[in-house]
């Protein structure tokens, strides 16, 4: 397949065999910068999807939002005003989303989410045309406040970046973790020494940490707490220990355990075509983030059977139905639409040459989400 041969040097790429697509998708991620395999593995796993379903009713602009929101703002508007599209998706961040989500539904676009899920875009921040297609961001931070109290936690020390992403996965962390907290810590989103939290947990009497730090944020940190030598037990979501990170911190993430909606033995056959496709494509294996992307695209290709994206209702009552093979096994929108959905629990382990993660257990099931009840569509 090889898809990717053909992406731009510049930031925008066009996929199209038609003059005219009969659905137009714009795409904002991050594909430079900080962050940038977050974008790239949401990017690949949603353009795999367009190709092995050989669909030649879709289109696809895709731009580089460099994580500033005052970009991708510009992009959106640019997308929806010039380009014309039916569809926005591809923001990783929750500062982002939270700059362009509100934005693009007021403007009567679609907007899917394949990753930020912030609470406020949850509860009274919802909207009909916004749907989130991974989590809503409190989710595997919940998961892994309950796998604190089988593992008998009783003195965690947390800590996470200060934008809405980081205070939704301490607020969630919190709502299902029952014992007390040995510090509690926001850092500088985009951080990259901790010497200074490292001390604080050394000093605080803590019986084991939990952190989310995304992307390089994480690698960072697992570097400078393996070699600092405090040897409290680590627990995070998989956002800190995903594949693209697993590869870079090494031996330093063995037997850690982290929290995630998705992992590659997930035994079904979507996921297992999913695997080998994306692995077989792009030369290595698909990520969480990938599997988001993949999932959102198929998401949309589900409406588009059943539905014309101009007729909002219509396209809208398909995308609730979320009547796609998804790679999670069971999936099913929330009232606000969110997923409803098992959160795993998984072990950083080796294969071979290769750092990955397998399931060793259910962190909760059937999981929704804590801001619903506020929702207006309910």
């Amino acid at each position: 397949m090889k898809i990717m041969k053909t992406l731009m040097a510049s930031a925008a790429m066009l996929l199209a065999t038609q003059a005219t697509a009969e659905v137009k998708v714009g795409m904002i991620t991050t594909l430079s910068g900080g962050g940038a395999g977050l974008g790239i593995d949401v990017r690949d796993g949603f353009m795999l999807a367009v190709e092995m379903a050989g669909r030649d009713d879709l289109e696809v602009v895709i731009e580089d939002d460099q994580r500033k929101p005052d970009i991708a703002v510009q992009l959106a508007d640019k997308m929806i005003q010039s380009e014309g599209v039916d569809i926005l998706t591809g923001i990783i961040w929750s500062n982002l989303a939270m700059a362009v989500v509100p934005s693009a539904t007021a403007q009567g676009k679609f907007y899917l989410s394949p990753n930020a899920g912030p609470s406020a875009l949850a509860g009274r921040g919802c909207h009909e045309n916004y749907f989130n297609v991974a989590w809503q961001n409190d989710n595997l931070h919940e998961a892994a406040g309950a796998y604190a109290n089988s593992a008998e936690y009783a003195n965690s020390f947390i800590l996470a970046p200060n934008y809405p992403a980081g205070q939704d996965a301490l607020t969630g962390y919190k709502r299902m973790y029952e014992g007390e907290l040995a510090g509690e810590l926001y850092t500088q989103l985009g951080q990259t020494d901790y010497a200074a939290e490292i001390a604080q947990i050394r000093a605080s009497g803590a019986d084991s940490v939990y952190f989310f730090l995304p992307g390089g944020m994480g690698i960072a940190f697992l570097k400078q707490y393996a070699a600092s030598g405090v040897d409290l037990p680590v627990v995070g979501p998989a956002f800190s220990f995903d594949q693209g990170i697993l590869q870079a911190v090494g031996d330093a993430a063995l037997g850690v355990v982290n929290t995630s909606q998705w992992n590659k033995d997930i035994d079904n056959a979507a996921n297992a075509a999913f695997v080998e496709a994306f692995e077989t494509e792009y030369g290595r294996l698909p990520s969480l983030y990938a599997s988001q992307g993949y999932d959102t695209a198929n998401l949309i290709l589900s409406a588009m059977d059943v539905a014309d994206v101009d007729d909002q209702d219509a396209f809208r009552a398909a995308l609730e139905a979320a009547d796609f093979a998804s790679v999670r096994g069971n999936f099913e929108f929330g009232s606000n639409h969110h997923p409803i959905q098992d959160i795993y629990v998984r072990e950083v382990i080796k294969e071979g040459d290769i750092y990955t993660n397998r399931i060793i257990g259910t962190g909760l099931e059937d999981r929704g989400d804590a801001y619903a009840a506020d929702c207006s569509l309910n």
